[in-house]
């Protein structure tokens, strides 16, 4: 229990940010982040688009990361692998729906 509440105390020092807004929203995406994890599965069962509940997902577990980006300082390098990867992974999803529907356009033509 110790070595949380100096984790805890440490991230303002650490990332200049307020501890207790960093965990409200650490801990508050929690629940979202199952939410998603369940829309995914069932998506794959259905075999429809898995990226909404991707990006969510990613979302949730950046979220607290992303206020650290916006207030603190000394990230991490591994939050902004993650952040990059998921503008990636949404600029390809939106590439490959577009590329899709336009073919269907052209064909229907």
């Amino acid at each position: 229990m110790e070595y949380f509440i100096d984790w805890f105390q440490g991230i303002e020092q650490q990332y200049g940010v307020n501890p207790y807004i960093f965990a409200s929203i650490y801990i508050g995406a929690i629940p979202i982040f199952w939410i998603f994890t369940i829309k995914l599965i069932k998506n794959l069962r259905e075999r429809k688009s898995i990226t909404f509940p991707v990006l969510g997902m990613s979302f949730c577990a950046v979220s607290s990361y992303i206020y650290l980006l916006i207030a603190g300082e000394n990230i991490p390098s591994w939050v902004y692998a993650v952040i990059v990867a998921m503008i990636g992974y949404a600029l390809y999803s939106v590439k490959v729906k577009a590329s899709k529907k336009s073919r269907e356009v052209v064909n229907e033509l």
